[in-house]
């Protein structure tokens, strides 16, 4: 089964940018437009913990730390990694047994090397710190705790699903704060904004908990902001303090951040929360405005895995069944109309499909086509208007009388746009 109308193959990689002249000034949103191009360019390579793919110079760093770590006389964890384990006993004969290295230690390390541009003792002294405050912080026991934020869960911040690459993904909303009880509830004195950073830290414990740790292995995360209708200023406080306390504690624990939902005001908001932000984090920024926010999600992650209010196909609760069904994933350029047709479907069998473009603003109907000559087509769905604000993906089911196909119509003739699309189905057959 194959839509009718070739799907058009994807633009091609926007070429890497090119540097500024010397001496020239870039303002925060055209950093963050040339990375983004340069996280679309086929040249982007995430950093490796593989020591073979490591250059010289940074071994040379990682063995210095494992040095100074080595001459604390008490043991230091971080995420359940031991950087420092004592040295072997001694045998008999004066010799000391092998030893097998932790390659999980090594990635730890080698995040703070490069959250502190390989300079071993700031390095060092931020694994002291992130050591320390999480001792204070109780942040190992914080995933068991109920903070009394099940109602955000799911909406402000969650984990759900997984990149193309097996990473989890992390999405933060906080338009609800608009809401002014809302945001007393959470941040209304002291007490109750802490109570909220250690919410958030334990949304981020989870997603660290998801992690590998290894060599050639998933070692971060993907965290998507939705910036519609967020109280930047009520949250100014709120924000910072979460950016710092993430950026101190939890180095290169994220490998791409997604912006979406970008308002107008971008730039203003950017500016404002720069200063908390390394050169190097910011080089991870993907922007997706208004009504571009699915055809961006895609090229991270699958359509199956992007909640419905971003333009995929899957619901708060589907994935804790086990992994969803792959969608098949096409384009439709603009002034083509696509049918796709599902074949083969027995008489008295159930279709049930989902379907979403991102952008919508085109017509879609579904009808039935039975297979003996002489029977009518049916119409399972009238063709209607779209909207580009439709917040939830086509949903429906059809039990068939007799043998035949599903026609389900894609027209996208009045936008000269191409829009990415998905779908997916399944067919139970009649009962005998």
């Amino acid at each position: 089964m194959s839509p009718t109308a070739a799907a058009s193959p994807a633009p091609a990689a926007d070429a890497a940018p090119k540097p500024p002249p010397s001496g020239a000034k870039r303002s925060l949103m055209g950093s963050l437009i040339d990375a983004t191009s340069l996280l679309r360019a086929a040249s982007f390579k995430e950093d490796s913990y593989v020591a073979a793919a490591l250059p010289s110079s940074d071994l040379r760093a990682l063995a210095d730390l494992r040095a100074l770590l080595a001459t604390h006389p008490d043991p230091i964890s971080i995420w359940s990694v031991p950087l420092n384990p004592p040295p072997p006993p001694t045998n008999a004969d004066g010799s000391t047994p092998a030893q097998a290295a932790d390659e999980r230690a090594d990635v730890v390390l080698l995040k703070f090397l490069r959250a502190r541009d390989f300079r071993v003792r700031d390095a060092h002294a931020m694994v002291l710190r992130c050591a320390a405050w999480r001792a204070e912080f109780r942040a190992d026991a914080v995933v068991d705790e109920d903070l009394g934020f099940k109602d955000l869960e799911g909406v402000v911040a969650y984990m759900h699903g997984w990149d193309r690459d097996g990473r989890p993904v992390c999405y933060n909303a906080y338009g609800v704060f608009r809401d002014r009880e809302m945001y007393d509830r959470a941040f209304g004195d002291g007490d109750r904004l802490a109570r909220f950073l250690r919410w958030r830290v334990q949304v981020m414990e989870r997603g660290v908990r998801a992690l590998q740790l290894r060599p050639g292995g998933v070692n971060a995360i993907i965290q998507v902001t939705d910036l519609r209708d967020m109280p930047k200023r009520e949250l100014r406080a709120a924000s910072n303090q979460i950016l710092s306390l993430f950026q101190d504690n939890y180095p290169e624990m994220v490998a791409r951040k997604v912006f979406v939902n970008v308002p107008w005001y971008f730039s203003v908001l950017f500016s404002m929360i720069s200063p908390f932000l390394t050169e190097r984090t910011k080089s991870k920024f993907v922007i997706a405005r208004e009504g571009n926010v699915a055809e961006t999600l895609f090229k991270f992650i699958r359509p199956e895995l992007v909640p419905v209010q971003y333009g995929g196909l899957s619901r708060a609760s589907e994935l804790e069944d086990g992994p969803p069904k792959p969608a098949s994933e096409f384009t439709i350029k603009g002034g083509e109309k696509v049918f796709l047709e599902i074949d083969g479907i027995e008489a008295g069998a159930t279709i049930t499909w989902d379907l979403v473009v991102g952008g919508w603003e085109l017509d879609y109907g579904a009808e039935y086509v039975p297979a003996a000559e002489g029977s009518y087509t049916l119409c399972v769905e009238r063709t209607r208007k779209v909207p580009a604000a439709a917040d939830e993906p086509v949903h429906n089911a059809f039990t068939a009388k007799e043998a035949g196909k599903m026609v389900l119509s894609i027209d996208n003739s009045g936008s000269r746009k191409r829009k990415v699309a998905a779908y997916r189905y399944f067919v139970r057959k009649p009962s005998a």
